[in-house]
């Protein structure tokens, strides 16, 4: 309920301010499991991308943004959950899993970080091991432009990867390595295009 209010009441506000362009929306999935991952150069990015897809996404996020109990409020009421960054984060994982197990949208930014300098930087394999083990719909998301008021932000929705090939082997570093890669490269051709 305070999610679809608070969205009812940021959502003019960004599309007005940054009017954001989409192209791809056809792509996403309208229900099921699905994980959207995006390139990553704003703590606007899972705002933009909560405002422009039409379910509720379960945005993973620093630990650090849950330590101000009024804001830790708001981000969990919104649907995100804190991880460890540069840590195996198991509590967070199970969160994803379970995120995806009720056929909900998990959002990840595989970066890591922020990354302001453009392109891609490298995918851990964090990512690609809970799309393994939830088997979900993996959608990218590119997000290019600079956030400056009343200048469009450009959103590219990306088709579903092909990665069934993975979901029938057992897991290991260099199938979640390989994984990772595809999933970047995906990335790395919806920015480009």
């Amino acid at each position: 309920m305070l999610y679809k209010i608070i969205r009812g009441l940021i959502r003019p506000i960004v599309l007005l301010l940054y009017r954001p362009k989409v192209e791809g929306l056809e792509n996403f999935p309208k229900s099921g499991k699905t994980i959207v991952y995006s390139n990553h150069i704003s703590l606007l990015d899972p705002v933009i991308i909560g405002c422009i897809l039409p379910r509720k996404i379960h945005f993973m996020a620093k630990v650090e943004l849950f330590k101000n109990p009024l804001f830790s409020f708001i981000l969990k009421k919104l649907g995100a959950f804190p991880v460890k960054r540069g840590t195996a984060d198991i509590s967070a994982i199970k969160n994803s899993l379970q995120v995806l197990k009720e056929g909900k949208v998990f959002g990840i930014f595989p970066e890591g970080t922020r990354n302001r300098q453009g392109g891609v930087q490298h995918f851990s394999h964090g990512v690609a091991s809970i799309a393994h083990r939830s088997k979900a719909e993996i959608i990218p998301i590119a997000i290019r432009g600079e956030y400056k008021l009343f200048s469009p932000i450009n959103i590219r929705i990306g088709q579903a990867l092909d990665v069934e090939h993975y979901f029938s082997q057992k897991s290991s570093t260099e199938l979640l390595d390989s994984m990772a890669r595809d999933m970047e490269n995906s990335l790395k051709k919806l920015m480009e295009n």
